[in-house]
């Protein structure tokens, strides 16, 4: 596997690059800026068709920086001295372990108020040559698509949060006897937790500026299959846990065409660095399976990528609103819910029932679609029966 973007470079153009940026996030950051694209693609056609509406926003020029300005932009300005450029400094404890170093408490203390100070006099001196004598009170248009770079921001942030809550209480066990340590890890984040908070929190902004959250739901629905597919790109090629139970039945016949690894893998090289030690190997990422496994992040890829070229195929044709949201639960719902019958994953009990935390909330994402249909359903054929 490639543990980084440095060892798949090495694998793709046989050269070695020393790039320790985590496959897993780089393709996390990709998924972003497609989503991105996706996202704003779909606001400016549903303006287009008059689903939503740009809207008025008054705004005051002229003022000097605000304490809350020069606050915000110090502190952005902090963590790209700390962490940014402390990378570089201490670039031999980032290129061992970029994600623990990134959230560890190691930086650059020195850069970090360096360039913090140097964001908020930046900020001072850009508003004070715009100042007036008297700030004016004006009216500004915006489009629902100039707000995709306050949602991506936003539903990054409070995503990666519902995706560690997420993911503590899919290992409470472990957080009663070492809370600070699960917290903190670097390893550790449920893709529903971050889903979920972030759809709450692009719902919010949307809501905020008058749009319908049916609308919104569906605007998002090819975006978020997308940027769920091209995450799961990561997660096998990184090798990161997110991998099937051992599949010890023989590969049959009629799938003979498929590649060994599509049907068992032992994901040598992982970046857990689970499994034995690989023979001959001497490096950071020396281990491998002990058995075969269901490469099901390869699976997901295959499928949510299947599923956004259909979904992005026919939207246009898709007019009723809460139908194109109906479907995405659906289809990625159903897609996890029975993914999970072969995924290693932490198990649940309950009344003798067994399952896992995605395989219930998949279940309700399904569950959740198919009774949005029955009420689409009722609500178009209402009137004809009513009628009659």
């Amino acid at each position: 596997m490639f543990p980084t973007i440095g060892d798949l470079f090495e694998y793709l153009f046989n050269a070695r690059f020393s790039f320790p940026i985590q496959t897993f996030g780089f393709f996390v950051a990709l998924s972003f800026l497609l989503a991105y694209i996706v996202f704003t693609s779909e606001f400016k056609r549903y303006e287009a068709n008059c689903k939503i509406h740009a809207f008025k926003r008054i705004v005051i020029i002229g003022t000097p920086a605000s304490v809350l300005d020069l606050a915000i932009n110090f502190l952005l300005g902090f963590a790209f001295g700390f962490k940014g450029l402390g990378a570089i400094f201490n670039y031999k404890t980032f290129g061992a372990d970029p994600r623990g170093y990134i959230l560890s408490a190691h930086g650059s203390l020195i850069l970090g108020l360096l360039v913090g100070i140097g964001f908020e006099l930046w900020v001072y001196f850009d508003r004070k040559s715009h100042q007036l004598a008297k700030p004016k009170v004006v009216e500004e248009t915006r489009h629902p698509y100039q707000l995709m770079g306050l949602i991506v921001f936003s539903v990054g942030f409070f995503g990666f949060i519902g995706s560690k809550l997420f993911d503590v209480v899919e290992h409470i066990s472990q957080f009663r006897y070492d809370p600070i340590g699960v917290m903190f890890s670097a390893n550790g984040f449920a893709y529903y937790g971050g889903l979920i908070f972030g759809a709450l929190t692009y719902l919010y902004i949307g809501y905020r500026n008058g749009m319908k959250q049916v609308h919104l739901a569906d605007i998002g629905s090819p975006g978020m299959m997308l940027a769920y597919g091209i995450g799961r790109i990561g997660c096998h090629l990184a090798g990161d846990g997110d991998w099937g139970i051992i599949n010890e039945h023989a590969k049959p016949q009629w799938l003979g065409w498929l590649p060994n690894w599509m049907w068992s893998f032992k994901y040598p090289h992982n970046a857990i660095n689970a499994g034995i030690p690989i023979p001959g190997c001497d490096g950071n990422y020396c281990n491998q399976l002990v058995k075969g496994v269901y490469p099901t992040s390869f699976y997901e890829v295959v499928l949510c990528v299947g599923m956004f070229g259909l979904m992005w195929a026919y939207r246009k044709k898709i007019k009723v609103p809460g139908l194109m949201f109906c479907i995405y639960l659906i289809l990625n719902g159903g897609e996890r819910f029975l993914i999970e019958h072969i995924r290693i994953n932490f198990n649940y009990s309950f009344l003798g029932i067994t399952f896992t935390q995605a395989e219930l909330i998949g279940g309700l994402m399904l569950l959740g679609g198919i009774i949005g249909l029955i009420i689409i359903a009722y609500k178009r054929f209402k009137p004809a029966h009513q009628s009659a």
